[in-house]
């Protein structure tokens, strides 16, 4: 298998002071980023790029059917913490979802 990395313009000295700021990659960070994303399209959050705040329910929902296939798929091998955070961010999504679609 090969391995690669993009290349950026930026010195490798700043390069590496950006990868030392970015969180560990596990589960638990995959779980919150599709979190994030999902709260940036309820209109929860800005959205990180822009610095605006948009609903987007078609994409909100997505994301929530994505976590709970997520969640579905990674049944039985997951550590109990990890299954409470899915549990946990999936609930409170789907009430923000519904209460967003109320309005």
């Amino acid at each position: 298998m090969t391995d690669f990395i993009l290349k950026d313009d930026k010195p490798e000295k700043e390069q590496k002071s950006r990868e030392e700021q970015l969180p560990a990659i596990d589960f638990s960070t995959f779980v919150f980023s599709l979190n994030s994303s999902a709260l940036v399209h309820l209109g929860a959050l800005q959205d990180p790029v822009s610095g605006k705040t948009q609903k987007n329910l078609a994409m909100a929902r997505q994301t929530i059917d994505l976590i709970a296939m997520l969640k579905e798929k990674t049944e039985g091998n997951l550590t109990e913490e990890e299954k409470g955070l899915l549990e946990t961010v999936l609930r409170d999504l789907r009430i923000l979802y519904v209460k967003e679609k109320e309005k």
